[in-house]
């Protein structure tokens, strides 16, 4: 037995050893535990015994860690994850599938690479108990053995053929059907833009789409050839925008969901809340794929379907935060001042700062402005925060362009002053040549010159369509989806199913050069949020030059 198929075999059967456990409990959230979390229906740890000594307990055993949700596999390193939904394991392999019932059914999966007889109630079960694989050969020493009762066993069975069953919503013969979302409070002209590139990729992709191409009937990769050259699926766009109090959010997405049914969700528009969007994209374990938000869920991380560029202004606010714990001052209490606008996203971002700060030997206090009031309101809050902070205190601004301008008719404190880089659009701040060299801008992401090389593609792309660039940051970001969308969808396949978009998206994500405004973008298990940090800039001189140069190194808070 060659060292691939050895590895391959213990790794399909450590997981349906884990599953068969999973199943003991009838209740579906112990299987799901079992297989997500490593933990028993009793509560207790899973705990895999290897050949060699040694044991792997809890989430270190969990099965999802190899195979992933989906149950698909895929690849670590040099080594090949198979697939173990039912389709896979009770049926040939690839070398001899080429003419057998429902051979179409199954889309070529890298971990199809052996050739073997498909498993059956009894091989599975030795598999599991024996470490002996469905031709007779002996699994790697890595793989655990587990004793398992004959009623898991049935369970485990009855699992593994409904595993990946279900056909996913919004995939036909011909088509598949994505939606964006759009919040009521959405920016409108962030909203043109977003959705004109999204129309234009969409009928880009649409025209380049192929014939069907004659499958090379005699390959032995005949499943893989009916995979890659079948039709190519056009896509449909639905634009779903919202209405109403975000509390009505969910129902109406219930609805357009049933009504048009997508298979994901791509990019999104939100103002100040996104939170009932993202609680419908777990809840339909629906993917919903890189929304243009300033501050998505906190807890994001502890999701499945939706991710995230970064965490927006609460990562600025932790930006902030350790600027501020890491250089204390030398004498005197320091305190804190936040301004910001009633119901706009500085209210989250001052919380977050708040909490970050609450073990420190800070103050923190804030100034907040009605949602209504005049720019010039902001100013007077600002001015009053400014005359009683000192050189060892820290003003922190989270406010918009308009209130940002008003600040001309005030005078800057001898505090340090942060001010929020996406509330501002970064760099393009209207700030008054006196607030300049007292500002240091809170910026998640590459400065522009470094970044210039990975916006030209999608800048480029959208001057030979004629799009006109009026909010380039959400453009960008727009273009960057679409094009990791469709790059992830040509290594599915034929393999149309969510969790599966989910774990394929977050490779490709992973081996992406351009990445646009963020100098890398990377998921790994347990993260929804690409891009970890950034940094503190201060602006460059009014005569020329930079306008805006690092005052820190890239910063992971």
């Amino acid at each position: 037995m060659t060292r691939g198929i050895g590895l391959r075999a213990w790794s399909a059967a450590l997981l349906l050893a884990c599953m068969g456990l999973a199943l003991a409990a009838d209740h579906p959230a112990s299987a799901e535990a079992m297989y997500r979390r490593g933990v028993m229906p009793n509560g207790q740890p899973l705990v895999g015994q290897r050949v060699a000594g040694g044991s792997l307990q809890g989430a270190a055993a969990a099965c999802v860690n190899c195979h992933q949700r989906s149950g698909f596999g895929g690849r670590e390193g040099r080594v090949t994850v198979p697939p173990i939904t039912g389709r896979y394991l009770f049926s040939p392999s690839v070398a001899t599938a080429a003419s057998a019932p429902g051979s179409r059914d199954r889309p070529y999966l890298e971990g199809l690479r052996s050739d073997r007889p498909p498993y059956t109630e009894a091989t599975l079960a030795r598999a599991v108990r024996e470490g002996v694989d469905a031709s007779g050969r002996k699994l790697a020493d890595l793989m655990p053995r587990y004793s398992i009762g004959d009623r898991e066993m049935d369970l485990l069975i009855a699992y593994l053929r409904g595993l990946d069953a279900a056909k996913s919503p919004g995939v036909t013969t011909s088509h598949l059907h994505f939606a964006t979302i759009v919040t009521p409070d959405a920016d409108p002209a962030k909203k043109r833009a977003m959705l004109a590139v999204m129309r234009q990729f969409v009928e880009d992709h649409n025209v380049r789409q192929m014939a069907t191409v004659s499958p090379l009937q005699t390959s032995a990769k005949t499943a893989y050839a009916r995979s890659m050259f079948m039709v190519h699926r056009k896509w449909e766009l639905h634009v779903w925008e919202l209405a109403g109090d975000p509390a009505s959010w969910g129902a109406q997405l219930d609805r357009r969901l049933a009504e048009e049914p997508v298979f994901a969700v791509l990019s999104g528009l939100g103002g100040l809340e996104w939170g009932p969007v993202h609680d419908f994209c777990e809840r339909s374990a629906l993917p919903c794929l890189f929304p243009n938000v300033e501050a998505p869920p906190a807890q994001a991380d502890r999701d499945f379907y939706s991710m995230y560029y970064s965490r927006g202004v609460l990562l600025e606010a932790d930006l902030a935060a350790h600027s501020l714990t890491g250089n204390p001052p030398k004498t005197g209490p320091r305190q804190v001042v936040q301004v910001l606008r009633e119901g706009d996203v500085g209210e989250a971002a001052a919380k977050a700062l708040t909490e970050a700060l609450v073990a420190q030997p800070v103050r923190v206090s804030q100034r907040v402005v009605p949602r209504s009031a005049p720019p010039s309101a902001v100013a007077s809050a600002v001015a009053d925060a400014a005359a009683a902070a000192g050189p060892a205190d820290a003003l922190v601004l989270w406010l918009r362009a308009d209130d940002v301008a008003a600040l001309a008719s005030v005078t800057p404190p001898p505090a340090t002053v942060y001010l929020s880089g996406q509330m501002v659009d970064l760099e393009h701040a209207p700030l008054a040549p006196a607030w300049r060299p007292v500002v240091r801008l809170l910026y998640p992401y590459d400065l522009p010159d470094k970044r210039r090389a990975r916006v030209s593609y999608a800048m480029g792309w959208m001057h030979a369509k004629h799009i006109p660039v009026t909010m380039q940051r959400v453009q960008v970001d727009t273009y960057l989806v679409m094009g990791l969308v469709a790059e992830t969808l040509q290594h599915m396949t034929d393999a149309f199913v969510r969790d599966y978009l989910v774990e394929r998206f977050q490779s490709t994500l992973d081996h992406r050069i351009v990445t646009g405004f963020y100098p890398r973008l990377s998921l790994a298990p347990g993260q929804r949020f690409a891009s970890k940090g950034g940094l503190i800039v201060r602006f460059g001189s009014l005569q020329g030059g930079l306008a805006v140069q690092a005052d820190t190194d890239w910063t992971v808070p």
